[in-house]
Formats: structure tokens, C-alpha cells, sequence
């Protein structure tokens, strides 16, 4: 099965009212699990080499959850907040959660199996376990 193959089974975009983003994809090496999901409402840069791994998640949207309004009316009024990925070269997402605050997945990052990653990685080679995901050490 070829990536493409792939991309048409695990893109999904949500909210197209609000906004599509795209997927770019570097011209080099790249693995993408049939299992994972990339949420495209907001556009995602995969790097090359990257791995991404079966039940990872890639989420570029969030809903708002300021006060005390029906959250299904709040989205009604005001849609989704979204935002670009950026994942640089040889990042393996292992079947993990990279929520909507992360913007950028530094070069050589690893996130491990069951992991939620919350915020930007500081450094590039890191590795990153647990919920939220904290840095165990250096590749």
C-alpha cells in the first residue's frame, strides 16, 4: 500500500467551515500508519524520515470553553480555534496524541506509546513519555 493509499484513510477535517488546511508532505522518506488520524483543519509539514505509528492522533483544532454558554452553542457562534503542525525530520510519533497547542515537533523527537504531548518539545532529539509527556532523556 503505498502513502497515498494511507492519506486517503487517515486525513480527516472536521470543520471544513471553518478552515481546511493541507498536508505537505517533504519530498524525502516518510512512514504513515493506516491506523492514525490527522486532523486537518489546520495544515500539517511532516518532515523527512518521520515515523508516524498506529494510533497516533495529530489534532489541529480545539473548541472553545471560555464561560458559562452551552458548549455546542459556543461552537455554533464562534466555530474552532485551529492551527499549523510543523513536524521536522526523523520525529517518531508512536502511537500518541499530539494535541492542538503544539505547533512545532523538533527534529529527532520520539513520543512514545500512550503519550498525550502537550506543549512544544524544548529541544530537538528528546524523548518524551507519559501524560503529559515529559522529557526522559536524549537520543
Amino acid at each position: 500500500m503505498s502513502i497515498y493509499d494511507v492519506l486517503q484513510h487517515v486525513i480527516y477535517i472536521p470543520h471544513p467551515e471553518v478552515h481546511q488546511g493541507e498536508l505537505i508532505l517533504d519530498e524525502g522518506e516518510i512512514s504513515i500508519s493506516p491506523g492514525c488520524f490527522i486532523d486537518l483543519t489546520g495544515s500539517v509539514s511532516i518532515g523527512e524520515y518521520t515515523m508516524i505509528g498506529e494510533g497516533t492522533r495529530i489534532l489541529t483544532h480545539d473548541h472553545w470553553h471560555e464561560g458559562r454558554q452551552p458548549l455546542l452553542l459556543l461552537q455554533k457562534e464562534k466555530g474552532v480555534k485551529w492551527q499549523d503542525k510543523i513536524i521536522q525530520d526523523d520525529v517518531w510519533l508512536h502511537s500518541c496524541i499530539v494535541l492542538y497547542q503544539v505547533t512545532l515537533i523538533p527534529t529527532g523527537t520520539v513520543v512514545g506509546i500512550g503519550s498525550v504531548l502537550t506543549h512544544n518539545p524544548e529541544a530537538p532529539y528528546g524523548i518524551y513519555i507519559g501524560n503529559p509527556a515529559r522529557r526522559i532523556k536524549e537520543r
